[in-house]
């Protein structure tokens, strides 16, 4: 078991040191350029709503000084905000986290797994262990399920969309690609209207790449990777991130559907 955390722990260094020298600056490069080019961005659209809709956008009108100011406002306080979360002493304590110690604790979880777990066991009532046991390796599958099935399709559809919309030449392809992958939904085909207008096939393209992604990973992706792990019924699902939602807010949605699934 030693042996094997060591390889485990090697191997997962490495790959982060991969990705860090590969992705990461790349990300940064683009997120710095896409809050430099975000005033002709909001230019752009103010000219395509002028263009099309004349009759929305007229001189002095709110929306039109809304669309003005809003381009400076992101590229004057997008760096502010970031130098500002980067400075942070909370950002320096997730960093701290992050790289000291969540690795050891990992490090330490996998080389002492089966001794807490047996200690744990020890713990039990012995008249209603079984049934401890039962619904704790039920609980199991369904979070390891879902999260080993939702981080799946997330890396594949970020890695898709990010291909797909950097062969197209879309800007800040790698961008929207992970961050559409991480959402899983349509967030930025809009983006394809100020760069390609007038070019349909570079916009039907991007609209393309996005449908495909979305068919992929309703009908293959999830139903392979999750599969019926979750366990519930669809309206269970929406009550849940219903409630969750409305009691917890974004964090509530995140942990949703894995929570419900455990507690059924």
């Amino acid at each position: 078991r030693a042996m094997a955390t060591a390889v485990i722990t090697v191997l997962a260094a490495l790959l982060f040191v991969v990705v860090a020298l590969a992705v990461v600056p790349a990300l940064v490069r683009q997120t710095i350029q896409l809050i430099e080019t975000a005033p002709q961005l909001f230019r752009d659209l103010q000219e395509f709503l002028t263009t099309r809709f004349p009759d929305l956008i007229t001189e002095g009108s709110p929306v039109r000084e809304t669309l003005a100011s809003l381009g400076e406002t992101v590229k004057e306080r997008g760096g502010e905000l970031a130098n500002t979360a980067l400075s942070s002493a909370m950002s320096f304590i997730n960093i701290l986290l992050l790289f000291v110690i969540v690795p050891v604790v990992a490090v330490y979880l996998l080389l002492d797994w089966d001794n807490m777990v047996a200690r744990v066991d020890e713990l039990l009532p012995r008249e209603h262990a079984p049934t401890i046991r039962a619904l704790a390796r039920d609980v199991d599958a369904t979070l390891a399920g879902f999260i080993r099935g939702m981080g799946s399709v997330c890396l594949i559809l970020g890695t898709y969309y990010a291909v797909g919309l950097w062969l197209v030449g879309l800007n800040f392809g790698l961008v929207v690609g992970v961050i559409a992958g991480l959402l899983t939904f349509i967030p930025y085909v809009g983006a394809a209207l100020f760069q390609f207008w007038g070019d349909w096939i570079w916009i039907a393209a991007v609209a393309g790449i996005f449908l495909l992604g979305q068919f992929i990973e309703g009908n293959f992706l999830t139903p392979k990777l999750v599969g019926n792990s979750v366990g519930l019924h669809p309206v269970w699902l929406i009550l849940a991130l219903s409630v969750f939602g409305s009691l917890f807010g974004f964090v509530g949605m995140l942990v949703a559907v894995p929570v419900a699934a455990a507690i059924g």
